[in-house]
Formats: structure tokens, sequence, C-alpha cells
């Protein structure tokens, strides 16, 4: 059974960067779509990044287009955000996610990543951008 664990989160400056990473366990990931979703104390969760299974096709919210980066390693299990100029409103908990869902993974983005979308999901990291 699949597993997947977030590392990397912390503390930063507005500006600043951090690049969080998903390992998974258990089963491969070459046959999922992969995700990146956040959730502010008091908000619903909310996608941030999609990934294909093959890593040629990525989606990301318009809050983050152009600010982060997704990519997976599957060779290694590994998932990835790079997050750069960071703002106090990109303060969450982050979750990665797994989704076995066919268009997902040939990268058929028909809008913003969807949590409903992800069956598998890992315990999260925390970012906090703070002066």
């Amino acid at each position: 059974q699949l597993q997947l664990v977030e590392s990397g989160g912390g503390l930063v400056q507005p500006g600043g960067s951090l690049r969080l990473s998903c390992a998974a366990s258990g089963s491969t990931l070459d046959q999922r779509a992969m995700g990146w979703f956040r959730q502010a104390p008091g908000k619903e969760r909310e996608g941030v990044a999609e990934i294909s299974s093959g890593g040629g096709s990525t989606n990301y919210a318009d809050s983050v287009k152009g600010r982060f980066t997704v990519s997976r390693d599957n060779n290694k299990k590994m998932v990835y955000l790079q997050m750069n100029s960071l703002k106090l409103e990109d303060t969450a908990e982050y979750y990665c996610a797994a989704s076995q869902n066919f268009p997902l993974r040939a990268g058929v983005f028909t809008g913003p990543p969807t949590p409903d979308e992800y069956n598998t999901w890992g315990q999260g990291t925390q970012v906090t951008v703070s002066l």
C-alpha cells in the first residue's frame, strides 16, 4: 500500500524559498499523478500543483503560477515542490497526494488541482512565511 511522507517545511521570510519533498514507499509512483495541496487554519484544503505520471505535464493554481514548480523522480519515488518568492499567504500545512485518475495520470488537467481526485495522502508539513 502506498504511503507518502512530506518533508522540507519550515519558517521562511517573505520572498524566500523552500523545497518540499514527498517520499513514497510501499508502491511505485509511475502509474499515479501526484499533487501538492495546502490548508491554512480555518480554510478548506486547496490545490497547489499537480504533475502527470511521467512528469511531462504540470498544472498550477493561479495563486502560485510562476513561483512554484512541481517535479518528480519516479526512480527515486520522490516528488518535489520548489517554492520561490514566498508570500505571507502561502502559510499553510502542505500535503502530498497521489491519484490513479486516468486523465490526471495522462496530464489532462481541466481546472485547478482538486482534492477529491486524490485518494492517498501524506501527513503534511508546515510552511510558515513570516517577517
